[in-house]
C-alpha cells in the first residue's frame, strides 16, 4: 500500500470517528434539553447551560494542548516550532470556547419542536363524507394536491430524507407552503417547481452540502428542514411569495425553523425578525 493511500485511509478513519462523536453529541444534547425542560428550565436558560458545558469542553482541550510537550530529546529548533504551534492552536481553541459560550441560541426550542413533531400521533383517516352532503362552493377551483407535489419533490436527488427518516409527517409544512400558491399559479405548479429546481440546481446542491444532514451546522439540531422534500416547495415560495409565506408560517409554527432555512438559502428579501 502506498504512503498516499495509507494517509487517505487513516484520514478517512479519523473522519468516521469524528462523525461518530458528533452524532453522539447531538443525541446527548437532545437528551439534555429534554431533561432540562422536564424540570421546568426554559429554552433560553437551557441554551446557556449547554453552551457553557460545551465551552468548558473546548477549554479542557485548550488546557490539554497547552500542557503538551515535544518528544523527549528533541532538538531546540524542533522544540521552538512545537511550542509556537501549541500557542497558535491554544489561541484558536480559546476563541472557539469564547464563541461557543455566547452562541447556540434557539437550539433548545428547535429540539422541543422536533420532539413534538416526532411524537405527534398519526391523524386518523378521514371518513367518507355523506353522499347527500353538497359540494363546497369552491369545488370549481382545481385543487392543488399535496400528495402530487410531494411525489414530484421526492424525485429530485436533493430530497435525501427517505420517508422513514423524515422529521415530520408528510404534509406538515407542505400544506402551509401550498397555501401561498395563488389560484392562477395552481395549474402547472409541479412544472413550475421542476423549473425552479433546474434553475437553482447548483445553489440547492451547495445548500445541502453546507447545511444538510452531516454538515457541521446541522450537528447542533438546526437546519432540520434541509434535505426534506417539502423544503423544495418552501424554497420556491420563499423566492416567489416570501412575505405571504412568513405570514402563513407564523400562524402555524414557531419561526426558528423557517428563519434557519431563510438564512441558509439567502433569499433576495429577508423577512425574518
Amino acid at each position: 500500500m502506498s504512503t498516499e493511500q495509507h494517509d487517505a485511509d487513516a484520514y478517512g478513519q479519523e473522519l468516521a470517528r469524528i462523525s461518530h462523536h458528533q452524532h453522539e453529541a447531538t443525541a446527548a444534547r437532545f437528551t439534555v434539553f429534554q431533561a432540562l425542560a422536564a424540570v421546568g428550565i426554559g429554552p433560553e436558560q437551557a441554551d446557556d447551560i449547554v453552551a457553557q458545558l460545551e465551552a468548558g469542553a473546548v477549554a479542557g482541550a485548550h488546557t490539554w494542548i497547552s500542557e503538551s510537550s515535544p518528544p523527549h530529546g528533541s532538538e531546540p529548533r524542533f522544540e521552538d516550532g512545537w511550542f509556537a504551534g501549541v500557542r497558535d492552536v491554544a489561541s484558536y481553541l480559546l476563541r472557539i470556547a469564547d464563541t461557543t459560550a455566547t452562541t447556540g441560541r434557539g437550539r433548545a426550542a428547535s429540539s422541543a419542536m422536533l420532539l413534538a413533531h416526532v411524537q405527534q400521533p398519526v391523524s386518523p383517516a378521514p371518513q367518507d363524507a355523506p353522499a347527500e352532503e353538497p359540494a363546497p362552493a369552491s369545488a370549481s377551483v382545481e385543487p392543488l394536491e399535496a400528495k402530487d407535489v410531494l411525489a414530484a419533490a421526492e424525485r429530485f436527488p436533493w430530497a435525501v430524507a427517505a420517508p422513514g427518516t423524515r422529521h415530520w409527517p408528510d404534509g406538515e409544512f407542505l400544506d402551509v407552503a401550498l397555501s401561498t400558491v395563488r389560484t392562477e399559479e395552481r395549474e402547472g405548479y409541479i412544472e413550475r417547481l421542476e423549473a425552479f429546481v433546474e434553475q437553482h440546481r447548483a445553489r440547492l446542491e451547495e445548500l445541502l452540502r453546507a447545511y444538510g444532514p452531516g454538515s457541521r451546522p446541522a450537528e447542533f439540531g438546526r437546519y432540520a428542514l434541509i434535505g426534506q422534500p417539502e423544503t423544495l416547495v418552501l424554497l420556491e415560495r420563499m423566492e416567489t411569495a416570501p412575505f405571504l409565506l412568513r405570514s402563513r408560517w407564523d400562524e402555524a409554527f414557531e419561526a426558528v425553523l423557517l428563519a434557519d432555512l431563510e438564512f441558509a438559502w439567502g433569499p433576495r428579501i429577508r423577512v425574518s425578525r
